[in-house]
């Protein structure tokens, strides 16, 4: 049986997936930002802008204080703020361990953001730098692929609800793992 990762290791999982979401963002050349991205009617902008939104909005859930202030900033400013507030939460152990009812019942903060919010950074991360031309062939570790796709399939259904990921595509039965991967969260490599 599995045990649950710690409230520790998962501050260092979000710490480490933010950073490499991070440097993505920061690679992205400012011309970039306006390029479609692998979902459907959304640019890069509007990805990191989502990530940015729904951590923010999982913050005011919790409660824990006014969510950060980052209506009418860019995504890119928007992003190191959210980020930096949801570390901060991680962080401290009762914050992390806040119980609340959540979509799938009885569940934590820090549970939530390691099942959904980190799956976010790895996924969109990947988008982004898809979308603008920087190298998404190393966005998505070895690791990760396997962790998400784990979480995807745990999800059944419910992975391909709207606004989750798109149906799973077909692939050669050749295709290389980062091709497979992609395919089964609805995307293109």
């Amino acid at each position: 049986m599995n045990e649950s990762p710690t409230t520790q290791h998962v501050a260092d999982r979000y710490r480490a997936l933010a950073q490499r979401l991070t440097d993505v963002v920061t690679a992205v050349p400012s011309e970039r930002w306006k390029s479609p991205s692998p979902c459907d009617g959304w640019t890069a902008a509007d990805v990191l802008d989502h990530v940015s939104t729904t951590e923010a909005e999982m913050l005011a859930r919790m409660e824990f204080g006014a969510p950060p202030a980052i209506e009418g900033l860019a995504p890119q400013q928007a992003w190191p703020i959210v980020r930096d507030a949801v570390q901060e939460a991680l962080d401290d152990p009762e914050r992390a361990l806040h119980a609340y009812d959540g979509y799938f019942g009885r569940t934590t903060f820090a549970a939530t953001i390691d099942t959904f919010y980190n799956m976010d950074l790895v996924v969109h991360g990947w988008d982004i730098a898809k979308a603008t031309g920087l190298d998404d062939r190393t966005a998505i570790s070895a690791d990760e692929m396997q962790r998400i796709g784990a979480a995807v399939e745990s999800m059944g259904d419910n992975a391909r609800r709207a606004g989750v990921f798109g149906p799973a595509l077909d692939v050669p039965a050749d295709a290389d793992e980062h091709t497979r991967f992609l395919a089964l969260l609805g995307r293109r490599a």
